[in-house]
């Protein structure tokens, strides 16, 4: 049987090496030069390829439990098993991410790669698919300059985000064309722009913090880790694990940011009480506490001026600069577009495909799998998993080796 699969990113790669371990033809389509390129990217560079503290609350969509029977059939564990079968070693971190023991992304593509040649899979690099049809006989698989039948298909071309990688349309394009339909297309895991000036002149400044993003006065999503203004707005680890639809409603969006997540209001007060005593300027009163820059535009926002010294601050002072630390709000306006995002927010409508096979209920022999469906994950290696739990699960049933 010959096993056609559009698309060499993660989930696809995932879905012919089990397809092939059946004895079975698999095709890899793939419109770059290479496969994984987009892969090479994620966890700046690094790769986070799960997450041992995975949970289906982490997954989203119109259905996100259309992605537990793939989870739970291929869950982490033996996500990492399936790792070190092909050579990979991994660390894993306090927060449950998975990373490579080599800290770099190269080595999940390489093993990948190789795992690829061992079972016989033929890698068509630098094959944009043009159209596919069900004939007669299988699906005809198009090129501009070539034509090729598979017995079965499988689309794994991933989400419109990260155009510059290898986001593309094509796998919404092709399942449009057997009859399938798509939710909005959003951008997830993305910097948030704001109208505040003061993000520019800390343009590069990381900051560990707890961000909660109020809609219209009301708490929509909250999350604690590191924060990077940019010359726009808002980027960072703990932007992307709550930027999912942000903006997307009329309304006033707000960003509210506790810079000493780990002390209380009272605590902080009276650190900053402590440290009036010492013979600083007042435009130097946070530094060993905060990134200069950062700690001069709390100063500033707190309207007390910088040329005196420290112990000239009153009660009042300290107490409205601890607001400030503790609650500095920073409105927001939109999210930057697909370009700049990492995951895709929305897709192929999951209810027409089998959640235990990955098969379409509309064709038959036809398979989705990863981003381009209407799954997507949050941030830490959340979306990776998924892209190796739905590629096994399509392989092997589109293989037959159940």
């Amino acid at each position: 049987m010959k096993i056609g699969i559009i698309g060499g990113g993660a989930s696809g790669m995932a879905a012919a090496i089990w397809a092939a371990r059946s004895g079975n033809e698999v095709l890899l389509f793939e419109r770059q030069s290479r496969v994984g390129r987009k892969l090479l990217a994620t966890g700046n560079g690094r790769c986070n390829l799960s997450n041992t503290n995975l949970d289906f609350s982490n997954y989203h969509g119109e259905d996100p439990d259309f992605a537990k029977f793939a989870l739970d059939s291929f869950p982490v564990s033996k996500t990492l098993r399936w790792f070190d079968s092909l050579g990979l070693y991994t660390v894993t971190e306090r927060s449950g991410r998975v990373y490579p023991y080599s800290d770099q992304a190269n080595s999940v593509v390489d093993v990948l790669r190789f795992a690829l040649q061992q079972e016989n899979v033929q890698i068509l690099t630098d094959f944009e698919v043009t159209k596919a049809r069900k004939t007669a006989d299988g699906f005809l698989v198009e090129s501009r300059d070539s034509q090729i039948l598979c017995d079965k298909l499988i689309i794994a071309c991933g989400g419109l985000a990260g155009t510059k990688l290898g986001g593309t349309m094509s796998g919404y394009q092709l399942l449009h064309s057997f009859g399938h339909h798509a939710t909005k297309l959003r951008p997830a895991l993305v910097q948030i722009k704001s109208s505040w000036q003061g993000c520019a002149s800390l343009k590069g400044v990381r900051a560990n913090c707890h961000a909660a993003i109020y809609h219209n006065g009301e708490l929509y999503s909250e999350s604690t880790g590191e924060l990077q203004f940019t010359q726009y707005g808002l980027s960072g680890p703990v932007i992307f694990e709550i930027s999912r639809d942000v903006c997307q409603g009329a309304g006033e969006w707000v960003c509210k940011l506790d810079f000493i997540p780990d002390y209380s209001a009272d605590n902080l007060e009276y650190i900053l009480e402590c440290r009036r005593k010492k013979a600083l300027p007042v435009e130097d009163f946070l530094t060993g506490i905060l990134h200069n820059r950062l700690g001069r535009v709390l100063t500033q926002a707190a309207q007390i001026r910088g040329n005196r010294p420290a112990s000239e601050l009153t009660d009042a002072e300290i107490r409205d600069l601890c607001g400030i630390i503790k609650g500095f709000e920073v409105p927001l306006t939109e999210t930057l577009g697909m370009d700049s995002a990492q995951v895709t927010a929305g897709g192929i409508l999951t209810s027409e495909f089998d959640p235990e096979t990955m098969e379409s209920r509309l064709v038959s022999g036809l398979y989705a799998c990863g981003e381009v469906l209407d799954i997507d994950g949050d941030c830490g290696g959340y979306n990776l998993q998924w892209a190796w739990s739905s590629g096994a699960l399509a392989g092997t049933n589109a293989g037959g080796c159940v």
